[in-house]
């Protein structure tokens, strides 16, 4: 594993950005003065004329993308996934959300993984906020190929769509080419004896821990959601009937993101045990990403310990 390599999920949406500009006339950028961050610098220095910076003003920013799809155009606004979502969220969800309009936002930074820069940046109420807008497509990438694929799956889909991106360097997993469909998750190791759905960077720890446990005779189903709305529900319902059990990863609260739209689901529709992994209402703190992400369980050793005290191993 020490050899697989790293790309931050920011950096495919980049790329993806760059790529459909390359494909597509109606495609503008714009951001909120952190096109180094969000890597929408990519898209500026190839196509500078569809790239607008509208300074650090992202509720203008979002009303701005939202006059560019009442006009035809594509816009995708970016800045970090704090002010993306929380700050401006009246804009997003009034002149967004409510006309329907085909806006897709790239917010960068999201999660615990931001470290240093602390609990006021470490975004982990995102998915809930942009869940709770009707039509609202959400997703949080696995990695910088998946991140790729889901910026063109976005263009793709005519209604506003949240792409959440981390800084954090995670490692590949997906071949160069893959074709990332919104709503549909992905078995990424098979088992029965328990399901573990993730979602983002906890996808590889998830990886990691089916590894260990497998090691120990505990043979789980890795499942990739990266859709958070809508949830692939079919294969939701088949983890919960073949595997009787499930785990929810993400870097995210437990309240409102994955794990709580994998219960909403099956409690209406097939009641099943599960055990959520996340922030457990609690804001974060300042530290290296990796020690800050093993503080609060986002790791391959919490999965691990809560599947066997699951089955009682």
């Amino acid at each position: 594993m020490a050899d697989v390599k790293k790309m931050a999920t920011r950096d495919g949406y980049g790329k993806g950005l760059v790529a459909l500009g390359e494909a597509h006339d109606d495609i503008v950028v714009l951001d909120a003065d952190l096109a180094g961050s969000t890597k929408t610098g990519m898209f500026a220095k190839a196509f500078p004329d569809r790239h607008f910076n509208c300074g650090i003003a992202e509720a203008d920013m979002m009303s701005v993308a939202a006059g560019l799809a009442a006009s035809g155009f594509t816009p995708f606004a970016s800045s970090f996934a704090m002010f993306a979502s929380g700050r401006a969220f009246e804009q997003i969800r009034n002149s967004i959300g409510y006309p329907h309009l085909n806006v897709k936002i790239g917010a960068s930074h999201g999660g615990m993984s931001v470290g240093e820069d602390g609990a006021s940046h470490q975004c982990c109420e995102d998915f809930a906020l942009m869940r709770s807008i009707p039509g609202m497509v959400v997703i949080c990438p696995a990695d910088g190929v998946e991140a790729e694929a889901a910026t063109k799956a976005a263009y793709e889909y005519k209604g506003p769509v949240y792409l959440r991106m981390g800084r954090l360097a995670v490692p590949v997993f997906h071949e160069e080419g893959f074709e990332f469909r919104i709503g549909k998750g992905e078995v990424m190791r098979e088992g029965n004896d328990i399901a573990i759905i993730a979602n983002g960077l906890m996808v590889y720890e998830a990886i990691k821990a089916g590894e260990a446990l497998a090691a120990e005779g505990i043979n789980a189903r890795i499942i990739n959601m990266s859709t958070v709305k809508p949830i692939d529900e079919e294969l939701v319902m088949q983890a919960a009937k073949e595997c009787g059990k499930i785990i929810t990863c993400e870097e995210h609260s437990v309240i409102g993101g994955l794990g709580e739209a994998v219960c909403s689901f099956l409690s209406e529709n097939y009641p099943t045990p599960v055990r959520r992994i996340g922030v457990n209402d609690e804001f974060g703190f300042s530290g290296p990403a990796a020690e800050v992400l093993e503080h609060f369980g986002l790791c391959a050793s919490n999965i691990v310990k809560t599947a066997k005290e699951f089955l009682g191993k």
